[in-house]
């Protein structure tokens, strides 16, 4: 029986309106408490705009400590608001935004949507800026704290599929030295939660391998055909999508969105004909797999984009795009999660060009990023469970014999997989009209550090 596209799964282009703006503006003309931008509503107790309710979670979420190279009265503007990180949040926690109000898990919505603003003493505003008020936390394992976004055995995904920003690196302007690996040597040695004590050598890479010297050891014949099966699934061949342009010839912003969703379409439903070939399909359920697809093509889309399709994508596409300018009110509107996502995509592009993803890692990343047993809806999480663990298993068998001087690899690879889920849920809520500057600008530096490489 032909496997139709289920009735419920997400376009590309339907996904992406949801980050579109509403056209109605005279809902609400009053401005933000904090900068005195439009606001857009009550975030987390008082009347504020959108750049600083998500610059109050994410602040809260990663437990970040600020410094100001002033005298801590910095102006609070829509220009200026970014100039000086900590004295955003001094007046974000002066004006009442209420920590409390946060969801633990860090995702969309508030906690309760009943809690109102509140003041706190001088004292309390200090520990928090300070960084004391988190000291207590600071030694608490992945799966404490809402940050349970990881694809690895028992792992435990958040309601909405996405990484709380806890899981990632930190979205400050300095995309060079925030990544994986601090995140890896902030959490490696750190007590491993029970979801994860089944996992013999991933936390004792960076302890144990400069002490043990790689021995060459055969692959597990079990694993050398499930790999073998996994990467038989996938269509390498190159993308249909015209991606070709003349010289000379200036693209619009409509053409460069077309093409956007064109691509998108065929890169979703080479996802719809890999499911089919998987060697487990026949052990999935119709509900559970039209489930996973549903919650995880955008990363599945993501991920073969950054590996097996990184030269059309980092290559024609590219060019395509330096032939489109945008226009200053394009450049001046483009968004805070436009400029988030923006800095997450070319520092992931530049790890994956660091580790050169085989066919067969990316086959096993996907196939594990692919069984989420943590999903919302699914019939049979136990069965997804053990498939994730066999496929995590395989892949850091084929790891180990593949890349035996290179023990942090596995790990590595494993991280790529939050940060994919994370970028991949963001892209959802940047506005239509800001996809084709967001694409120019990744892939114009992406393009630009790999020929100067």
């Amino acid at each position: 029986m032909e496997l139709e596209p289920p009735a419920e799964l997400p376009e590309p282009r339907a996904a992406a309106a949801k980050g579109a703006p509403r056209n109605d503006d005279r809902v609400d003309q009053r401005t933000c408490l904090i900068c005195g931008d439009r606001a857009t509503g009550l975030h987390y107790g008082i009347i504020s705009c959108e750049g600083c309710k998500g610059f109050f979670k994410r602040s809260i979420c990663n437990k970040r400590v600020y410094r100001c190279s002033r005298d801590k009265n910095c102006v609070m503007s829509r220009k200026q608001r970014n100039r000086c990180q900590y004295c955003r949040l001094l007046k974000c926690l002066q004006m009442g935004m209420n920590r409390k109000a946060i969801r633990e898990d860090g995702m969309p919505g508030g906690r309760n949507k009943s809690i109102g603003p509140v003041q706190i003493s001088e004292e309390e505003i200090e520990r928090i800026m300070s960084g004391q008020e988190f000291e207590g936390e600071a030694n608490m394992s992945w799966s404490n704290n809402g940050d349970s976004d990881h694809s690895s055995p028992g792992n435990g995904v958040s309601e909405s599929n996405q990484p709380s920003p806890v899981s990632t690196p930190s979205s400050s302007r300095s995309v060079e030295l925030n990544g994986f690996a601090a995140l890896r040597d902030q959490y490696i040695g750190t007590p491993v939660s029970t979801h994860y004590q089944y996992l013999p050598h991933l936390f004792s890479y960076s302890a144990h391998s400069a002490l043990v010297p790689p021995q060459a050891r055969s692959l597990d014949p079990q694993s050398h055909s499930l790999i073998n099966q996994l990467v038989s699934a996938e269509d390498l061949e190159p993308l249909g999508t015209p991606m070709l342009i003349e010289d000379g010839y200036k693209v619009t912003q409509a053409e460069l969105f077309a093409l956007l969703c064109r691509l998108a379409d065929e890169l979703l439903f080479r996802q719809i004909a890999w499911i089919k070939k998987l060697p487990f399909f026949c052990e999935l359920s119709i509900k559970d797999y039209t489930c996973l697809l549903s919650s995880t093509w955008q990363e599945l889309i993501l991920l073969s984009s950054l590996t097996v399709y990184s030269k059309q994508i980092f290559g024609d596409l590219a060019d395509v795009t330096s032939k489109y300018s945008p226009s200053d009110d394009e450049l001046h509107r483009f968004s805070e999660e436009g400029m988030e996502v923006m800095e997450r995509l070319i520092y992931l592009f530049r790890k994956f060009n660091q580790l050169k993803v085989s066919n067969e890692e990316y086959a096993c990343m996907k196939a594990i990023n692919f069984l989420n047993q943590d999903i919302r809806g699914l019939t049979n999480a136990s069965q997804l469970e053990q498939l994730n663990k066999r496929y995590w298993y395989v892949c850091q068998d084929f790891t180990e014999y593949k890349y035996p001087h290179q023990p942090n690899r596995f790990p590595d690879l494993m991280m790529c997989l939050p940060e994919i889920r994370y970028i991949a849920g963001k892209m959802v809520n940047v506005p239509l009209e800001q996809l084709p500057l967001l694409f120019k600008a990744v892939l114009h530096s992406c393009k630009t550090s790999v020929s100067k490489e």
